[in-house]
């Protein structure tokens, strides 16, 4: 195949993932961060903080595939705390040498957690980003901004990616109502795009809190965008992203503009065995995270990867 055919039919793999409270283990004033500090009962120190981001790493690497050359393009991020652990995620870990670059969110969440944008600065030319506010509902603490980012693929179409965590299921019809808001926020930031410009490449993604059929991922299918992980499965026993008392189910989502949909090769939960760890209690396997209740277990993310491959 000649350099233009390999660039005309470019594959492009973007994955999400909630990282479990990737902490660093310093106190960022005015932040209830504390559980996550030398000093807490989960004595978050150094040691654990780096094994934490080096098996972050180590996840976001598998999920390119085999190849070195199939590291993923883009990683949606959520549950990071600060630009300090995405320096350290993407200069000082395994994943340095993926050269990844980065944006985030700097917003009000009270324990002080944001969601990011890796990309690989040779597959996307990032543009612009901004950030999108949800106003509170009642006297609920401010959520997580939405992040917003503009650039171009190696083919030189223009993608735009938002990423949204959304308010916990903690809290009954007060954070369903956030959601819902949150939700809104989204479909309106589409509805711009598709103003500005003809048939928009957009990918929407993250841990919306909410399952498929809840009312905020329903309101965003019935706004126009096709929900591409709806579907999806895992190969070695996950049959959701997230496990609950013993049942599967997916919080994190990928959404797609029908334009971009179209190129949709495969959309899968990543749960390679290293990934997951026996459930003694209910049976089959869980996600391998970092903490089972306050006990260390050298883990992952309670958490499992989506993957998304596109050919443009």
């Amino acid at each position: 195949m000649t350099i233009l055919g390999m660039i005309m039919a470019a594959c492009f793999t973007f994955v999400e993932l909630n990282c479990e409270n990737l902490f660093d283990y310093q106190h960022d004033e005015g932040k209830n961060d504390y559980e996550f500090l030398p000093t807490s009962d989960r004595r978050w120190d150094a040691q654990r903080y780096w094994r934490k981001v080096n098996a972050l790493a180590q996840e976001i690497v598998a999920c390119g595939g085999e190849q070195e050359w199939e590291l993923p393009d883009m990683v949606a991020l959520c549950e990071v705390e600060n630009d300090s652990c995405l320096r350290d995620l993407t200069r000082r870990s395994l994943l340095r040498q993926a050269r990844y670059e980065y944006v985030m969110t700097e917003s009000g969440d009270e324990r002080g957690i944001d969601v990011a944008l890796l990309y690989s600065p040779f597959s996307f030319q990032l543009i612009c980003y901004d950030s999108f506010t949800v106003e509170p509902v009642g006297d609920k603490h401010p959520t997580r901004d939405i992040l917003y980012a503009e650039g171009l693929t190696i083919r030189g179409d223009t993608l735009h990616v938002l990423v949204v965590h959304a308010p916990s299921r903690v809290g009954g019809a007060a954070n369903k109502e956030y959601r819902l808001r949150v939700a809104a926020r989204v479909n309106s930031v589409v509805d711009s795009l598709r103003l500005c410009h003809d048939d928009p490449h957009i990918i929407v993604a993250g841990d919306f809190n909410d399952y498929a059929d809840d009312p905020a991922p329903v309101s965003l299918r019935e706004h126009g965008l096709v929900h591409i992980s709806k579907n999806a499965q895992g190969s070695h026993g996950a049959k959701g992203t997230y496990k609950f008392q013993g049942k599967w189910g997916s919080l994190d989502h990928l959404f797609a503009s029908a334009p971009l949909a179209a190129c949709l090769k495969e959309c899968f939960i990543f749960d390679v065995p290293f990934l997951l760890a026996d459930d003694k209690k209910y049976g089959g396997v869980q996600p391998k995270r970092t903490y089972v209740g306050k006990r260390h277990q050298r883990g992952f993310s309670d958490h499992l990867p989506l993957v998304a491959r596109f050919e443009f």
